[in-house]
Formats: structure tokens, sequence, C-alpha cells
């Protein structure tokens, strides 16, 4: 890869509009418009980015983020409604929808900005994002735009760029394609690379729809609390069956029900890759149709400011309602009294109390180390058995004379020149943003932001004395940019200002993941999402939110999490409808089909 306010539902727009027979295929332009939460620059999809106008709003500092804590002193003997382990997207959605539906909260971060791998930093007059630019849910329509309506459910917007093209594929046998804004833009494009493919591209890329216009039709809040569930499946029987069909299926199995070309598999591998770190056979084809979709039905669209000014909004919203949030606060453990956890305690020794947990660590990190005397939870062990973590990346953010990129370069690259085995290895493919292409005010004047990252092992890294270390992050830091020269940048090299280097040990230190981890990734071939466990955990009050929950990786996705825990945990204090007998029953049946996984 990638909810709003109304009553204690988080959707303004229910049954207003009807997307569940979106048609792709006809052309949309977005145009000066705005809903609550986003707010879109006057801007043509046929526009070069060159000449849009921006104006920058809440750059981010360090300074500055401190300041919005709020609350010195937060008070330790106060009983919360919820504790958020770390302030991630997942974890800062669920702690500001909770409290708009009236829960007292509190967030922990150990950093001293909120974002996670969605935050920011600044050195030298650059603003960088510290982890993807490719922002989904950030439209002005539909159900699936999550950023959108979290930030509108705490009187939030951002105005953002839209990106004319999601990505830009350089793969090999001089494979070249343009994802456009335009799906019919994008699958003409397809179609003229492997025109005897027409209509096994029409097919796959249809049954995606299928998937996205089944999820954007419906309210989306938690598929653990059966009141909900059972309401959207009268409302909605055929969506819901919809979904449910494609629930064990992975997106390489339905392609090559279709198409037969292995460069076009080849290809539909690589799309997947961005979507999940793994190729199409390991991807969940709900995760594939929610993300191979919406690139098209609400458009990737860039925060002027930074990726950073989203979690920056949502806390400043959070503490708005009247919650809080503490910085450079290390949650160490999770505190257990007679089978249930009832609060936290934090590097400085100070212990926090509430009615529920949410930790939006990893769960490796929630279990292996917040938890450290607790025996694993049965269903712990079950994931742990069909999900690994997935490799962590070496990281290169560079600023670099603009004239080094030709006139009208794409925002996102994907490269892999030579062998389509090397996918998934470690260094083998290249993921490039340039996010000064659609915002300037990024970077000094003349100047471009290149954000380089590929997959690589925390063991790679682990051991080497601190010059052998410096030393291979320059070798491997400059073969990455070699082949961005050879492929894309003639001169990249010689027009570099700034760069600093990131490993996954860098990872591992700032982003609290254990080893670096980008997130789950499935031991084998999955059967689709059968085997992602939701938010819910083996311990009574304790809750997880982010990656390591259903759907999984991703700035959308995590979102979904975060909207899917806040209404668990709403029910669960009293500020949702609850049935207990229900519950236990779905909750049961939702073990069950886990262990089929």
């Amino acid at each position: 890869m990638s909810l709003g306010c109304y009553q204690t539902v988080l959707f303004p727009r229910e049954g207003k509009s009807d997307f569940s027979s979106w048609n792709p295929l006809k052309n949309s332009q977005l145009k000066g418009n705005k809903i609550s939460g986003v707010k879109f620059s006057n801007f043509q999809v046929s526009q070069r980015r060159k000449c849009i106008p921006m104006k920058l709003k809440s750059l981010l500092s360090v300074d500055s983020a401190v300041e919005i804590e709020g609350k010195e002193g937060v008070n330790t003997g106060s009983k919360y409604d919820a504790i958020v382990i770390g302030s991630g997207i997942g974890g800062l959605v669920a702690a500001t929808q909770l409290a708009v539906k009236g829960a007292k909260v509190l967030v922990l971060e150990k950093y001293v900005i909120p974002g996670g791998s969605s935050g920011y930093y600044q050195r030298d007059g650059y603003t960088f994002d510290v982890g993807s630019s490719v922002m989904f849910g950030f439209s002005d329509k539909g159900n699936l735009n999550l950023i959108t309506q979290a930030l509108a459910a705490v009187g939030r917007e951002m105005e953002v760029i839209p990106d004319p093209t999601t990505v830009h594929f350089h793969l090999p046998n001089n494979l070249s394609v343009q994802v456009h804004r335009e799906y019919s833009e994008f699958i003409n494009e397809l179609m003229s690379k492997f025109p005897h493919e027409k209509e096994g591209i029409l097919k796959f890329y249809g049954e995606c729809w299928k998937i996205f216009n089944a999820l954007n039709s419906l309210q989306l809040k938690s598929l653990e609390e059966p009141i909900y569930l059972f309401g959207q499946f009268f409302q909605k029987p055929l969506e819901c069956l919809t979904l449910a069909y494609y629930l064990p299926q992975n997106a390489g199995d339905i392609a090559r029900k279709y198409v037969k070309d292995p460069d076009l598999l080849s290809f539909i591998d690589a799309e997947c890759f961005i979507v999940s770190t793994v190729n199409a056979l390991r991807t969940p084809m709900i995760n594939a149709g929610m993300v191979l979709c919406d690139r098209h039905f609400g458009g990737i669209n860039y925060p002027v400011g930074g990726v950073g000014g989203i979690a920056k909004s949502l806390a400043e919203g959070l503490i708005d309602q009247g919650s809080e949030i503490l910085y450079k606060a290390n949650v160490t453990n999770i505190i257990i009294d007679q089978g249930k956890a009832v609060g936290v305690k934090i590097s400085d020794g100070r212990e926090f109390f509430a009615q529920t947990i949410i930790s939006n660590a990893t769960r490796w990190d929630t279990f292996g180390k917040l938890l450290k005397a607790e025996n694993l939870p049965k269903e712990e062990e079950n994931f742990q058995k069909v999900y690994v973590k997935a490799p962590s990346f070496l990281s290169i953010h560079m600023g670099v004379k603009a004239d080094v990129l030709p006139p009208d370069t794409d925002c996102h690259h994907f490269v892999l020149e030579d062998d389509w085995t090397r996918l998934e290895e470690p260094y083998g493919s290249i993921f490039l943003s340039i996010p000064t292409v659609l915002d300037s005010s990024l970077a000094p004047k003349g100047r471009h932001i290149l954000h380089i990252f590929t997959t690589s092992p925390l063991e790679d890294w682990e051991g080497l004395p601190p010059k052998d270390y410096e030393a291979k992050k320059e070798l491997i830091a400059d073969e990455i940019i070699g082949r961005l020269e050879k492929k894309l940048f003639p001169g990249l090299k010689l027009s570099i200002v700034f760069k600093e280097v990131g490993t996954p040990k860098t990872h591992r230190r700032y982003l609290a993941r254990d080893m670096g981890t980008y997130g789950p990734m499935p031991r084998q071939i999955p059967k689709g999402l059968l085997g992602m466990p939701f938010n819910t955990t083996g311990i009574s009050g304790l809750y997880c939110v982010g990656d390591s929950c259903f759907p999984g990786q991703g700035v959308i996705a995590v979102a979904f999490s975060g909207v899917m825990c806040a209404h668990r945990v709403a029910a669960d204090i009293g500020l949702e409808k609850k049935s207990p007998i229900l519950d236990a029953a779905l909750l049961g049946l939702l073990g069950w089909l886990r262990t089929l996984a």
C-alpha cells in the first residue's frame, strides 16, 4: 500500500451515495473542492506538477510537536477509559475515534513527535517523510477515505495535492508501466503492453473492483462486533457475501485464472509486492482489491507540508476532545491484574491505569516484550505459526540539485531492472519517492528530495563494529544510488547535496519495531486473510491495533484497524451497544476460522 462523525457512527454520508456500482472506466475529474477533513488544491489530472500552486500548512518541527503534548504532568492516578501504546496512524485513529465517542484516552509515545512510520524528520531545510509518501485514504468520496474521515471526526482538515501517477514501474525486459490516476488510462496502457492478454487484464482487475465496490458500500466498523456485523449483512447481503467469498483467496490465484503471460503475472507480483512485501500468490485478494482500486477511485493525494502532518493533526484533535498524549513515554510493561490488562508502566517508573489497553506496537513487541512474564496466549501462538516478521528496509534520504530530474518526472517509482526473481530478495527492488515533485516547499529552492528504500534484513547489520557498520551503509547506498543513476537519472551521484542512510537498526531504535520489521508476512501461501487476527486478544482488556492486525500493512489498512478497534473497545466499555451472548459466539467462530489458515 491504505473514519467522520455521524452520531456514534463514523460515516457522515451513509445513505446519501451508493458506490457499490461505481464504474471505474468512466473518467472523473478532480476539481478544487473540499469536504470535512480534506481540501483539494485546484488541479487537473493532466496538469504537470511544476505548475501546481502550493501553500505550506502546518510545517512541522520537533519543537512545535513537543508543545502539543498539551498537559504537562499527566496525572498517573487518573483512571482512563483507554490507554494507547504508540502514536502510529492505527493508534491515533483508534484514540481519536474513542475520544469523539466520549472516552477519556491517554496516548503514550516513546518519541518526541507522533506518527511512527508515518512521521517525519527535518535536516538542513528538508522535511523528510519517515515512510512512504504514497497516501491512500485521503479522498473526498466513498467509505474507504479513512484518513479524511478520521481527521473530520476531530474537526481537522488538511490541504492535499492529487498525484496523477500512483507509481511508475521500471521492470525487466524494458517493461515500463505508469499507473495513472484515471483507471481507463492505466488499463489502456497495460493492455498496449500486453495486447494478447486484454481479456485477462480486464477480468483480473474487474475482480479487484468487485471487492473494492463491496467494501466501499459498507459502513466499516468492527468485524468482531455482532450487532454491527449482522446489521450490515441484512442491509447489504450481496456485498457481505462477496467479501466472504474472497476472504480466503489470494491475488495470485485469481490472476492465474485469467492471465498466462509470465511477464504480466510478474507485473501483478510487483503490484502486490508494493501492497504487502510479498508476491501475488501470498497477497490476500481483499488487500489487493482495496489498494489496486482505491488509487483510481479516491486516488493518491499528498498532504501539503508532508505526511507527518496527518499524525500531528490527529494528535491535536485528540487533545481538543479532552484526551491526552504524552511524549518521551516509553512503555516497558503492560500491567496484568488477575488475568486482565489494567495499566502500563513506563521507563521512568510511572504507572498509568485504564479500563482497556490498546497496543499499537507489533504483536511480537506486545507479547514478547511488554508482557514478558505472561504465557503466550494460544491465539498468538497460532498467529506466529502462520506469520513471520517481514524484513526491514534500508532507507536513503537525499537532497539533490533539481536539474538532475528530467521535466515531468513522476513522484513515485518502482525499479527492478534485470531479473524478476530478485523481486523479493534483499536489495533487489527499489522504491523511490520524490515528494517535492508535488510539494516543492519540503526542500530548499532549487533542490529535490529523493527517498529511496529497499528491503534489508536486520541480520545483515548485526555485530558490526561502528566503523564497519558505517562503511557498509555507504557501500550499499552507493550501489543503490548507482542503479538509479543508470536507469533513471544520469549524473545523480554528482547532484547529491545531502544524504542520510538508515538501516533496520535505525528503524528498530526509533520506531520500536522488533527487528525493524515492516509488518507480518505469511510463512507460506496463506488462505487469504483468514489467519490474520483482529483487535481483541487472549488477554482480557488488551487489544492490538496496527499492521499486525486485520487487514494488514499500509496506511489505509492500519486506519481501518484503528476504526475497528475503537468500535470494539467502545462496545466493551459501554459506549456502543453490545450483546455478551452474541459476542462470545462470534469471537469463538472467528477464532475457529483462524485455525483453518
